[in-house]
């Protein structure tokens, strides 16, 4: 069944202020999608709007899941997690006073995501094993790393069908960088997943991504259409890669 997302000329800020200008953009089916800028640019205000929690000016914002699509202008952050559109956000936003079990607990709460919630732990634990012996550990004592595993486990526990990953590699060492990307291809790979993906890193981004888009100051200002696309592009080169 076809999972997929469709971005149209979207407007969208906070209050007055205009942070998105008529952005377009697509993800097919089964692709990883990176979406590149600086901090400041829009990233993050895209992500959020698609998951409702930034609400559009204008265009459109459409997700087709098993096939059916459906508008999600106008809806709920609750009713588009229940469609199967799961967020990873940046910084993790773990319950630091919960346990890690209690953390994935929480990310099965959708109903769709209830019935299968044996499978999915056993999933996610088989995905990162170190949190098998940390289920009762609390999730802020656990480091930067190990904290980005519950967050995709969190989310992984949710049954999405599209994912969105915002910032994945913030804060932490190089080492959990690699790890995380790798994990994040093989999610895509063993849940057959489609996946936006934000980030600023782009050598490491690239090792995974399909293809990718360049937002400044709010717009779309290159799409990479495969992932050579993206590297041999001047600006690409110049803003990520020293030249």
């Amino acid at each position: 069944m076809e999972n997929s997302l469709r971005i149209d000329q979207l407007d969208a800020g906070y209050g007055r202020t205009r942070v998105l200008h008529k952005v377009s953009l697509h993800v097919r089916s089964g692709e990883i999608v990176v979406l590149l800028g600086t901090n400041g640019n829009g990233k993050s205000s895209l992500i959020n709007a698609i998951m409702g929690l930034v609400q559009p000016e204008a265009g459109a914002i459409d997700a087709t899941l098993d096939g059916m699509t459906n508008s999600l202008v106008g809806r709920s952050t609750q009713a588009i997690a229940a469609l199967g559109i799961t967020l990873v956000p940046e910084g993790r936003r773990l319950f630091p006073r919960l346990s890690v079990h209690e953390n994935l607990r929480l990310g099965a709460s959708r109903a769709g995501a209830r019935r299968h919630f044996d499978d999915s732990l056993a999933y996610c634990l088989e995905t990162f094993p170190i949190l098998k012996d940390r289920l009762k550990q609390l999730a802020g004592s656990m480091s930067g790393g190990e904290q980005q595993m519950v967050a995709l486990a969190r989310a992984m526990m949710a049954a999405p069908r599209i994912l969105l990953i915002d910032e994945p590699s913030v804060g932490l060492a190089p080492i959990y960088v690699t790890r995380m990307i790798d994990k994040i291809e093989e999610l895509r790979t063993t849940r057959h997943l489609t996946i936006l993906m934000a980030e600023q890193n782009f050598r490491q981004a690239s090792r995974i991504a399909d293809r990718g888009y360049v937002i400044v100051h709010g717009k779309v200002v290159f799409e990479g259409k495969s992932r050579s696309d993206l590297l041999d592009n001047d600006d690409v080169k110049r803003l990520y890669l020293a030249g």
